[in-house]
C-alpha cells in the first residue's frame, strides 16, 4: 500500500477487529452503505469454500474504501451514522467487480484515437475508413490504426500495400491486424524502413512477399514490424493520457474494476501522474517486458510501492510465438491448412532457459504468451529447469502444485513468495500439458471471447485431433489447474459478458455453431475465474474478488442476475453501476437504467 494509505488501513484492521467482537456500537461508523440488493458475495462458488460469509446477502457497508460489514439490510444499517450516504439498490444484482487478468490498455485506447479498424466487414470499408482519415491528415503525418480482421471478410485474404497506396494520399502507413502480430503498411512506410527485396526475414519475424520477391506489405511478429515502428514518432504524453483515459471508461462501463495491463513503459508513467493528481479510477497491474535488460527491470520494480493497491507492477511479459488467426502461433505439427508452415518461434530453447532462470531468481513472476502446443511446451520447459528450482527451493501447496521459494523462506512463507508463473492464451496444448500446468503451479490465462471470433476457422487451422485441446477450460480446470479470465482487450471487446457466455456455452454469439462443448464450464466456475481467479493471479486473492469484510469495495451492480439468467440475457447484460473503493465511478444513462 501507499504511505499515504496507511492511516485507512489501519482504521479498517480496527474496525474489522471491533466487528469479529460483535462491538457494533464501538466500530467506526460506514462513509457508504448499499441496501435492497440481491448481492452475491462471490464465496462459496467453490466447493472447498468454508467462509463464514453468506454467499448473498441485501446490504454492503463501505469504510476507508473497503468493505465494512455485509448482511442483510439491518445489520449493515447499524454501521449508520449521521454522515453516511444510504445507496438503495432497488434489487438489482451485485457482484464483485471483473477483473480482467489481460488487457493492453493503451492500445485501446490508442486504437480509439487513430484508424479504428474493429468489426471493418470488408477490404473495401477498411479503405473508405483510412481514406476518410487521410483527408483531415498534415503532410507527411502517419496514418495509424488496428483492428482490421480478414478473416471476418468474404474474400480471406489479407490486405496488401497496393491496397493502401491507393487511399493513404502518399502518406506512411501502419496498420495493425486485431491481434497485434501481423500489420500491413504501404509503400511509403516500407521505403522509410529500408524494407526492399533483398531484406532477409529477422529471427522470429517474416515479410510476406509476391511470386516475384516483392513485399506485399505484411509484416509478422515484432522483429519484422520494428524496422517500421522505430520510423513512427512516439505518442506524446498529452496523447497517451487520452488514449489511456478512453481506455478507462470503456472497461468502467463494462464492470471491470481491475485490469492486468501490459502497456508501454512511457504509459505506465502517465498512469503514475494520474494516479497522484487522484485521477486514476480503475486498478492496474501493469507487466513489464521480459527482454528488458534485469537491472532495468529492478530499478522499474523498486521505483513504486508494491503494495499500492490502485497501481503496482506485477509480472514479465514473454512472447513465445504468435496467433493462429495469423498462423504464427507455434504448432509441434504444421497447420492443417497449410501444410508449409508451423509457425514462428520467437526464441530458442537455450536462450528462453538463460533468460527464464535469470529473472525467476531475481524474484520476477514470468508470464509467457503461447498459443501453440509447442509454444506452450517450450514455455513449460523454461519453467520447469532444475537449476533455479534447486536455487530457490522447492515446496508443495495442494492447490497450486510445486512452486518456487527464495531461501531464506520456508514452505509456510507467504503467499506473496509463491512464484506464481502464468501462460497467457494457452489456447492449444499438448494432451499431456494439462498435468504438466498442474505439476508446476502454472496459472492457465485465458480468454474465452477468443474462441466467439476463432471458431469460425480455428478447426480448418489446426484439424480434428489438436481441436480437441484447444481453448481447453474445462480439461485445465478438471486438472486443478488455476483459470483466470481477461478478454486481451483491444484484441476483445473489454465486455466480460462475451467471455461468459462463451464459457457457459461454446457457441458463437448467433448461436448458429458449437466448437467442442465438453470443454463448457458453469457460470459458477466463470465468475470465479473473472473475479477470485486473476486476483489469485496478480497476487490480490485477499484483497479482490469478494465482497467480504476488509475486501477492497469493488463491484458491478448489473440489470438482471447472472446466476439465473439464459446464456443469451447474460450476453445482452447491461451494467448499472461500477463501484472501486466504494466510489461510484460508472452509472449507466437514464435510458439504460431500469433500476
Amino acid at each position: 500500500m501507499t504511505t499515504s494509505s496507511l492511516p485507512t488501513f489501519l482504521a479498517l484492521a480496527a474496525t474489522v477487529m471491533f466487528a469479529a467482537s460483535g462491538s457494533a456500537q464501538s466500530a467506526p461508523q460506514a462513509d457508504i452503505i448499499f441496501v435492497h440488493g440481491n448481492i452475491l458475495t462471490g464465496v462459496h462458488l467453490r466447493a472447498e469454500d468454508r467462509s463464514a460469509t453468506p454467499a448473498r446477502v441485501t446490504g454492503i457497508a463501505v469504510f476507508a474504501g473497503h468493505v465494512l460489514a455485509v448482511g442483510n439490510d439491518d445489520e449493515v444499517l447499524t454501521r449508520k451514522g449521521p454522515n453516511t450516504q444510504v445507496i438503495d439498490l432497488h434489487g438489482a444484482f451485485t457482484m464483485p467487480g471483473f477483473n480482467d487478468a489481460h488487457t493492453h490498455m493503451a492500445g485501446a485506447g490508442q486504437q480509439k484515437l487513430t484508424v479504428d479498424l474493429d468489426n471493418v466487414a470488408s477490404l473495401a470499408t477498411m479503405q473508405e475508413k483510412i481514406r476518410a482519415y487521410v483527408a483531415h491528415l498534415a503532410p507527411g503525418t502517419w496514418v495509424l490504426g488496428g483492428g482490421w480482421d480478414h478473416t471476418k471478410w468474404a474474400s480471406k485474404a489479407l490486405p496488401t500495400r497496393q491496397d493502401l497506396d491507393a487511399v493513404t494520399g502518399g502518406h506512411p502507413a501502419y496498420l495493425e491486424r486485431t491481434d497485434g502480430h501481423i500489420a500491413v503498411v504501404n509503400t511509403a512506410a516500407l521505403k522509410l524502413a529500408g524494407i526492399d527485396d533483398t531484406t532477409p526475414d529477422p529471427q522470429g519475424g517474416k515479410i510476406d512477399r509476391d511470386a516475384d520477391g516483392h513485399a506485399t506489405g505484411i509484416l509478422r511478429e515484432g522483429p519484422a514490424r520494428q524496422a517500421v515502428q522505430a520510423k513512427i514518432p512516439p505518442p506524446d504524453y498529452a496523447t497517451r493520457r487520452k488514449a489511456l483515459e478512453l481506455a478507462i471508461e470503456d472497461a468502467l462501463s463494462h464492470g471491470v474494476t481491475s485490469v492486468q495491463d501490459f502497456s508501454d513503459w512511457d504509459d505506465w508513467l502517465v498512469l503514475e501522474s494520474m494516479e497522484h493528481e487522484g485521477k486514476l479510477q480503475l486498478r492496474f497491474a501493469e507487466w513489464m517486458a521480459f527482454d528488458t535488460p534485469l537491472d532495468v527491470l529492478k530499478q522499474r520494480r523498486a521505483s513504486h510501492d508494491a503494495n499500492d493497491p490502485l497501481l503496482h507492477l506485477t509480472q514479465l511479459k514473454a512472447f513465445m510465438d504468435g496467433s493462429l488467426g495469423s498462423r504464427t502461433a507455434l504448432l509441434a505439427a504444421p497447420y492443417a491448412d497449410d501444410a508449409s508452415n508451423s509457425g514462428l518461434p520467437r526464441y530458442d530453447q537455450d536462450k528462453l532457459d538463460e533468460m527464464t532462470a535469470e529473472r525467476a531468481v531475481a524474484g520476477f513472476q514470468l508470464g509467457f504468451h503461447a498459443i501453440g502446443d509447442q509454444a506452450n511446451d517450450m514455455a513449460l520447459n523454461a519453467m520447469n529447469q532444475g537449476e533455479f528450482f534447486r536455487a530457490l527451493g522447492t515446496c508443495y501447496d495442494a492447490h497450486t502444485g510445486p512452486f518456487p521459494r527464495s531461501p531464506p523462506l520456508p514452505c509456510e512463507a507467504t503467499m506473496i513468495a509463491r512464484a506464481r508463473f502464468r501462460i497467457e492464451h494457452a489456447q492449444v496444448v499438448l494432451p499431456e500439458a494439462f498435468q504438466r500446468f498442474h505439476d508446476l503451479g502454472v496459472i492457465a490465462s485465458m480468454q474465452p471471447s477468443h474462441l466467439l471470433t476463432d471458431m469460425a476457422w480455428a478447426g480448418q487451422r489446426l484439424g480434428p485431433e489438436r481441436v480437441k485441446y484447444a481453448y481447453a477450460w474445462k480439461s485445465f480446470l478438471d486438472h486443478g489447474v488455476t483459470l483466470a479470465f481477461g478478454t486481451d482487450y483491444p484484441v476483445e471487446s473489454i465486455n466480460p459478458m462475451r467471455g461468459l457466455y462463451s464459457a457457459i456455452t461454446r457457441q458463437n454469439e448467433a448461436g448458429t455453431q458449437t466448437f467442442e462443448p465438453q470443454e463448457k464450464l458453469s457460470i459458477g466456475e466463470a465468475l470465479y475465474a473473472y473475479t477470485q481467479a486473476s486476483a489469485f493471479a496478480e497476487f490480490r486473492e485477499t484483497s479482490k474478488g469478494r465482497i467480504e469484510p476488509g475486501f477492497l469495495a469493488d463491484f458491478v451492480v448489473l440489470d438482471r442476475d447472472l446466476t439465473k439468467a439464459s446464456p443469451r440475457e447474460i450476453l445482452n447484460t447491461k451494467v448499472l453501476r461500477t463501484v472501486v473503493g466504494g466510489r461510484t465511478v460508472y452509472t449507466a444513462p437514464p435510458a439504460e437504467a431500469t433500476h
